[in-house]
């Protein structure tokens, strides 16, 4: 029995919502895309020092991100004893590593004699055991203090308590998480509806072949929020406005620290000033009509640009990769379904949309962060599983048109540009502004909204 939650708030007058758009494919559809939730909101501005204030930053390090859950990698690019890889946000840096049990810990990466970085900051790779670059004290995987050069000097140095210093580390659906705070809640407890809405969307099958990290002049909130909703979308991306569902998406807050956006592909958004022929759409959402084998597209009499859509997504992943799609809705197959869990990642989870992105400050400082893509392919059946993607490095001023990682998916490439091309801009009006704070809309940025609402629950504790 699918479950309907309405939300009292009003969506775009005139459009079809996105679960009339679902519905009108026919099929079965799960529970998980039937539920609505959108409770009331206050509708205060929300002031720009959060987002432009050092005070402000300094006090989310503290309040914030020491208390949280935080996206580390995925579960393969830690697999064998030995592997380890560096996570850094803020002034805090913490090392991965794989022990020679199988098991996973997560250390403060601060050497207990004077403090130096046990590993470069970023870094990745295999190690024996984890030795302080400057002077070798020594530890084994597993934390236990190995080794002190000239231990005679160390008389009053006690090994047992000479442990490296954990944090919460946990896997959920082949992603590793980590939280500085020993007395927070379990990872699972902090996941909330993920376990289960995602029970039908497995993870662990799937392969990271692209990562792309690029460095933004803008807060790292800012830079979040432009994925948040799509009220901007037939202005900034006018190309999108026959083949994406903006104003009429469902946003979706389910708790403190998930919420959801659900986005129609293959319709036309409510602010198309002309309508095109079905086959029309195709031609676009597809890229001239072509298949991802290059064949051309034509539409059956009678049949939908999303219905032409799903069956080229299905025909790819049986024979590219072995998959069966037979249990996947059309929406499934290629809505963007994009969950957004507190802080900082976006999951997005539909069969031709796998990724996640992840927005980080840089250091502590409020006016600059990075932008992470991670995009995921499923491992082909009966075959060993690749190798994770290496991150590759984007500048500010270099734009994603000319990243060659990015050259097989244009369309990726406008958007991203168009996107990221807009939070200078933003970042310093915030810097300009006389009054000093923004007026956010009652339901298409109503995520957004929830971000806040959650933040100052951290600040406020």
């Amino acid at each position: 029995m699918n479950v309907q939650v309405k939300s009292e708030i009003p969506r775009c007058p005139g459009a079809p919502t996105f679960q009339e758009i679902m519905r009108s494919d026919g099929g079965i559809i799960k529970d998980v895309l039937a539920a609505q939730s959108n409770p009331p909101q206050s509708r205060d501005d929300i002031p720009f020092s959060k987002y432009i204030s050092q005070d402000f930053a300094s006090l989310e390090m503290k309040k914030m991100w020491e208390k949280v859950w935080q996206y580390v990698c995925r579960e393969d690019q830690v697999a064998e004893p030995g592997d380890y890889l560096v996570y850094d946000i803020g002034h805090h840096s913490i090392v991965v590593v794989r022990t020679d049990d199988g098991a996973l810990k997560a250390y403060h990466n601060s050497c207990l004699h004077r403090g130096t970085k046990l590993k470069p900051s970023e870094s990745s790779g295999w190690s024996a055991n984890i030795q302080c670059p400057y002077h070798g004290w020594t530890w084994n995987l597993d934390g236990t203090l190995n080794e002190v050069p000239c231990a005679w000097e160390f008389p009053h140095l006690d090994y047992e308590t000479n442990r490296l210093p954990e944090v919460q580390v946990d896997i959920w659906n082949g992603l590793v998480f980590i939280n500085m705070d020993l007395n927070g809640p379990s990872l699972l407890e902090y996941l909330g509806v993920l376990p289960e809405h995602f029970k039908d969307w497995p993870w662990t099958d799937w392969y990271l072949f692209m990562h792309l990290e690029k460095e933004l002049y803008c807060n790292w909130k800012t830079a979040q929020e432009a994925f948040m909703e799509a009220y901007h979308t037939p202005l900034v991306h006018p190309e999108l406005t026959q083949v994406v569902g903006d104003w009429n998406m469902q946003h979706d807050v389910f708790d403190d620290h998930v919420t959801r956006d659900l986005c129609a592909l293959a319709v036309a958004s409510p602010a198309a000033k002309k309508k095109i022929s079905e086959q029309e759409r195709i031609d676009r959402v597809m890229l001239g009509g072509r298949s991802p084998d290059g064949k051309s597209v034509t539409l059956e009499e009678g049949q939908s640009a999303r219905n032409a859509m799903a069956k080229q997504v299905r025909k790819a992943l049986t024979d590219g990769f072995g998959m069966d799609t037979s249990s996947f809705s059309d929406a499934e197959m290629i809505d963007s379904i994009k969950y957004n869990l507190f802080p900082n990642i976006f999951l997005y989870t539909g069969m031709a949309l796998r990724s996640i992105h992840r927005v980080k400050p840089i250091k502590n400082d409020p006016n600059r962060c990075t932008f992470e893509v991670l995009m995921m392919r499923p491992v082909p059946k009966g075959q060993p599983r690749p190798d994770p993607a290496q991150m590759v490095k984007i500048p500010e001023d270099m734009n994603y048109v000319d990243v060659k990682e990015l050259a097989a998916f244009p369309l990726s490439q406008i958007t991203f540009d168009q996107d990221t091309g807009n939070l200078r801009a933003q970042h310093e009006g915030m810097l300009a502004s006389a009054k000093g704070a923004e007026t956010l809309s009652i339901y298409q940025e109503s995520r957004i909204r929830a971000f806040h609402d959650t933040l100052d629950k951290y600040i406020n504790r």
